[in-house]
């Protein structure tokens, strides 16, 4: 059996709706006989997390980003600039949170995932556009970064967006991306390894035990230094070590609209998986340099099964340059 998923890479910058062209592609589909599934085959999401053998939640598979924004519409609470488009290809037609849907004109950018219920609890939800869309007031941008975020938005319309540029994405980005990731569990060295079908992205979680290195120590990485340790069932990833907004003008990309981070930025990732399907990520930003105090933002996936990644080269017939200068 043959499964069709389609595949549209779109960035909004200005009144254009750049990015690669639609591609319809085929997978050969293979059913996991491990997937606990109902009595018509279907994925029960609802089924107990599943385990390693040392008793840990086990987070590999393929996820795709889901909303769980407050069931609202409109451009959020961000105080900076709202989001290009909305999300839904229309005036308010979609919750705050979700990636888009829908680009210029209702162009389809990816399958729908069903969303996760709202939690009123728990950190304001990233937004795809703006990483501080449901946030009260927006991020708590520093004058370094509010700059920085004024010129790459107000000024030059998001063209500089690494997405857009075949380039490496911020984290909150990647997270985001309606196009899937897979999670691998490796033994040797012990870690999990993220692959991102958006631009090929590639990022090591090192679980051996190793601590976070010093500033500087490593070289400053696109996707940084990464160590992950349990607690409890909740997985903590700290990140350093990253390139930033001062290494060139398409480096330190938080969200499509701009949000800067700085080379000194730390991201501390809280992942749990509360059901069978649901991936959750609370991610904190402490960042001293672009923001006058650490925050933090809420992604929610969701499991996809019986499919694989599909081959995407983002600078195959790339012609982003040639249209925005």
């Amino acid at each position: 059996m043959m499964t069709k998923r389609m595949r549209v890479t779109v960035l909004v910058c200005g009144g254009l709706t750049l990015g690669s062209l639609p591609i319809a592609a085929q997978w050969t589909t293979v059913p996991d006989p491990n997937v606990p599934r109902d009595s018509s085959g279907k994925l029960r999401g609802d089924a107990p997390t599943p385990r390693t053998a040392d008793g840990k939640p086990d987070f590999s598979g393929l996820w795709m980003h889901a909303n769980s924004g407050p069931p609202r519409a409109g451009r959020g609470r961000q105080g900076g600039a709202p989001a290009r488009v909305n999300p839904g290809g229309g005036p308010g037609g979609a919750p705050a949170g979700a990636p888009p849907g829908g680009g210029r004109g209702g162009i389809p950018v990816d399958l729908t995932t069903p969303p996760f219920p709202y939690d009123p609890n728990g950190p304001p939800v990233a937004t795809f556009f703006e990483a501080g869309g449901n946030m009260e007031g927006g991020l708590p941008y520093t004058q370094w970064a509010k700059d920085i975020k004024t010129k790459r938005f107000n000024e030059l319309q998001a063209r500089d967006n690494p997405d857009a540029n075949c380039l490496p994405m911020g984290f909150l980005q990647f997270h985001q991306q309606p196009q899937p990731r897979r999670i691998m569990n490796v033994a040797s060295p012990k870690m999990l390894l993220i692959e991102y079908e958006a631009n090929y992205g590639l990022r090591h979680i090192y679980m051996d035990g190793r601590k976070l290195p010093p500033p500087g120590e490593p070289t400053p990485f696109w996707y940084g230094y990464s160590v992950g340790h349990w607690d409890g069932d909740t997985l903590v990833v700290e990140t350093n070590n990253l390139r930033g907004a001062e290494d060139s003008k398409f480096d330190g990309w938080l969200d499509v609209n701009g949000s800067p981070y700085s080379e000194q930025a730390k991201f501390t990732e809280k992942i749990r998986r509360p059901t069978y399907d649901h991936l959750q990520i609370d991610t904190t930003v402490d960042d001293p340099k672009a923001y006058t105090k650490p925050w933090t933002v809420r992604i929610d996936q969701r499991l996809i099964v019986d499919q694989e990644l599909i081959e995407f080269i983002c600078n195959e017939n790339q012609t982003f340059r040639q249209h925005v200068k």
